[in-house]
């Protein structure tokens, strides 16, 4: 597959652009990479930084060339030290050389200088994590994303900020009513919505929406993408987005990453699997 959406004229494009050109090109799929423990131990590696590096790598050699959006899971890479995070460095430049878009799954949460920090690492050409977008939690105030906010912006990437989450214990927070009378969720979508006022067809900054969260009162219409963990093992399915999203539902991007990985460790197995998770999700969206 031709990396057109990485040729010279979309590079410098705003990471919402991008990611729309992306999911046109190859689909909306979002392969969530979660190398833990049980997954090493399906594939047959040993829960190691070579065991880590086999499996990353195996997924990357795979589907790079064949889907739009890969999510990796920092966490999983982070436990293993240095090497672990090597390895997620390694990934995220091979994924994006052939052509697909990464989201870095942090959740970084800070102020002042420390969100800073965080930003010019993961946002940043020039940081060693550089990624497309990053998920970011707003819990500390909305105000306190705006130095990534900020490093976003110059560098044309994207931001994806936990709005409405799955767990049984986000409602504790995202349900609870500010000092106007919205929830926290609302607000947290307000300030997306104005962040992508000006955006063409897909603005940059977009919201983490439990694909397994049901149903919702609040406004998903906020003119950005709206990331879906939860599909595939966790029990979210493709029919069940138009009901959560509603008339929002083109601007969601599927993330998947169990119902794609326990098919591997063989090539065509992974790619198989990702792309009926993919067709299923063009049906549904539109593409």
């Amino acid at each position: 597959m031709s990396n057109e959406i990485l040729e010279s004229d979309m590079r410098n494009k705003p990471f919402g652009t991008r990611l729309r050109a992306a999911m046109d090109a190859r689909g909306p799929l979002c392969v969530g990479i979660d190398p833990h423990q049980h997954l090493l131990d399906s594939w047959g590696l040993p829960d190691t930084v070579e065991g880590l590096a086999s499996f990353t790598y195996g997924v990357v050699d795979a589907l790079a060339d064949r889907v739009a959006v890969f999510k990796p899971q920092s966490a999983f890479f982070e436990r293993f030290g240095s090497g672990g995070v090597a390895v997620l460095e390694q990934a995220t430049i091979r994924l994006r050389e052939a052509g697909a878009l990464v989201i870095i799954d942090a959740k970084r949460g800070d102020i002042g200088t420390t969100m800073a920090g965080y930003a010019s690492a993961y946002l940043s050409e020039k940081g060693p994590l550089a990624c497309d977008a990053l998920t970011v939690s707003p819990y500390l105030g909305f105000g306190s994303l705006q130095p990534a906010i900020d490093e976003a912006l110059e560098a044309g990437a994207g931001l994806f900020v936990l709005a409405l989450t799955s767990n049984p214990e986000g409602p504790q927070f995202q349900s609870a009513r500010t000092a106007d009378g919205s929830t926290v969720a609302g607000a947290v979508l307000n300030g997306l919505r104005e962040l992508n006022a000006d955006a063409d067809d897909l603005g940059s900054f977009g919201a983490v929406v439990g694909a397994t969260i049901s149903s919702t009162d609040e406004d998903l219409n906020i003119n950005g993408p709206l990331l879906a963990p939860g599909l595939g093992a966790q029990g979210g399915t493709a029919d069940s987005l138009t009901k959560v999203f509603g008339t929002a539902v083109r601007n969601v991007v599927p993330s998947s990453s169990r119902e794609i990985l326990g098919a591997g460790p063989d090539a065509t197995a992974l790619q198989d699997a990702a792309a009926r998770a993919n067709d299923a999700y063009r049906a549904v969206l539109g593409y």
